[in-house]
């Protein structure tokens, strides 16, 4: 198979591989009549100046010049149609979820029920300018695991101190929700002493904490902060080591969604095979989460149609035009999204990488939609605010509660959030060509395997992960935080 027609009212078709000019296309008696490579679109008709170009069913672009049957259909000859307003009537839709046998994984159940696929011990700094002191109290404690404790981390930031507002919320929030994380089966909340997010502030967003699991540093109440942290942390390997695996329900999993790097194969293998994995998970009673709001521009009604009622599709609305105000705020326009990398790998225009980033959702039915780094709290797909920058919104699910993080990706990237990030190729080029990046194949879907095996295949490597196999992230020690900022530095 060398293209794709998504839809049936698609005027245009993918390539799921390089094309050369006079090649068949193997759709409706259409030649290339130019080279089209992987990923790019070509017209399956002539499409005049003005009209529609029509992908997964939808309009993607306009034509800004007459298109040939044949034609490659990119940015040299189709534009966005979006702009900033928007209209949104919640017109419901319900699909029917696979059934799916029961399936567990082997986790870590702690004190207050939750359950966890890994046992660390972080050291959270409260302001930038104790991440040195975190990073060699992790240093120097290295041959202090104990039982089953599985890694020393820390996640370095700048801010925390000369914050003000809705910033310094967001750095509090994001900081006790990762203290929270159930990954984690002991914190050292690392502080200086006299940064703005004092240690009251913390604590009160922190609320109720076990003190055997979360302890407190702050550096400027002692002469040696690196020994004493150094001495905390003995205390919270202790503690946590004594935790073991055990068989958990998968139906208690929260799975982050995130694509980077995308192409235009994206929306055709590996976000899809996402979705048909989140459908099952659901079906199984456990919960994902879609975040990267901005990537929804365009797509919005595919996805608000699933809100499964009227006040989540209202909250939904509003979190979309929060986000457009907040575009439109710094003067800059709504659709200028597509990366040079996106470009590059086939995707034309905002609406085209929206209409493919929302296949990550499945066809669940919507029951939440969260403000940033708020935690996930109830059953089945959630949608988190957050930016489209695939390390803010990585940290921002696993502050969310996400257990594990599935990132879906064209063109690759090395990064790792907090929770195990395990990435997705579109294509098998990408997953032969870095085997120290890529976890998943999901090009297979370009080479005739069906989404649902793909989705089988996906949940099954879950569960594993889930379980205790590493991603190739945390094999090569890929881990970072970087928190949302939208004001005044002092």
């Amino acid at each position: 198979m060398k293209t794709i027609r998504i839809h049936p009212s698609d005027n245009v078709a993918v390539a799921l591989t390089d094309i050369a000019a006079g090649e068949e296309t193997g759709l409706e008696n259409v030649i290339a009549a130019e080279a089209v490579k992987r990923g790019h679109k070509i017209a399956l008709k002539d499409i005049s100046a003005g009209d529609q170009i029509i992908k997964y069913g939808n309009p993607i672009a306009g034509a800004t010049a007459d298109i040939k049957k044949g034609s490659w259909v990119h940015t040299h000859n189709a534009k966005t149609l979006l702009k900033e307003g928007g209209e949104y009537v919640y017109d419901h839709k319900t699909y029917s979820l696979p059934k799916v046998s029961p399936k567990t994984f082997r986790g870590y159940r702690r004190k207050d029920g939750r359950c966890a696929v890994r046992n660390e011990i972080w050291v959270i700094p409260t302001v930038g300018c104790v991440n040195s002191i975190a990073a060699q109290i992790v240093e120097g404690s290295g041959k202090l695991e104990k039982g089953s404790v599985e890694g020393i981390y820390t996640f370095a930031h700048p801010f925390g101190c000369s914050q003000l507002g809705g910033d310094l919320e967001q750095t509090k929030r994001l900081l006790a929700a990762l203290v929270r994380h159930p990954n984690a089966g002991g914190v050292l909340v690392l502080s200086l002493g006299c940064e703005n997010l004092t240690r009251d502030l913390f604590l009160a967003e922190l609320g109720e904490y076990d003190p055997e699991r979360v302890r407190f540093l702050n550096c400027q109440d002692v002469s040696d902060d690196v020994g004493e942290g150094i001495r905390i942390v003995g205390e919270l390997c202790k503690y946590a080591g004594s935790f073991v695996r055990e068989e958990i329900p998968a139906s208690e999993l929260v799975i982050g969604m995130k694509c980077g790097g995308s192409d235009g194969l994206s929306g055709i293998t590996a976000n899809p095979a996402v979705g048909r994995f989140s459908d099952r998970l659901i079906a199984l009673g456990g919960s994902t989460v879609l975040t990267e709001v901005p990537e929804m521009f365009g797509a919005e009604n595919i996805l608000f149609s699933r809100c499964k009622d009227e006040e989540v599709f209202a909250k939904a609305v509003k979190m979309v035009n929060d986000f457009k105000d907040y575009f439109v705020s710094h003067g800059q326009v709504v659709y200028e999204n597509p990366s040079p990398g996106n470009k590059e790998g086939g995707i034309t225009t905002l609406e085209d990488k929206s209409c493919g980033c929302v296949q990550k959702g499945g066809s669940a039915q919507i029951v939440d939609v969260l403000d940033y780094a708020r935690p996930v709290t109830k059953k089945g797909l959630n949608v988190l605010s957050g930016p489209g920058n695939d390390l803010v919104s990585a940290t921002d699910l696993t502050a969310a509660g996400a257990h594990i993080i599935l990132f879906t990706t064209g063109r690759g990237t090395p990064f790792g959030a907090p929770a195990p990030t395990l990435k997705i190729s579109t294509n098998t080029a990408l997953y032969e060509k870095k085997p120290t990046w890529i976890d998943f194949n999901a090009g297979t879907v370009a080479e005739g395997e069906d989404l649902d095996s793909a989705g089988d295949r996906l949940l099954d490597f879950v569960l594993e992960v889930a379980s205790g196999k590493l991603t190739k992230a945390e094999e090569h020690g890929c881990r970072e935080i970087s928190i949302f900022k939208d004001g005044v530095i002092l």
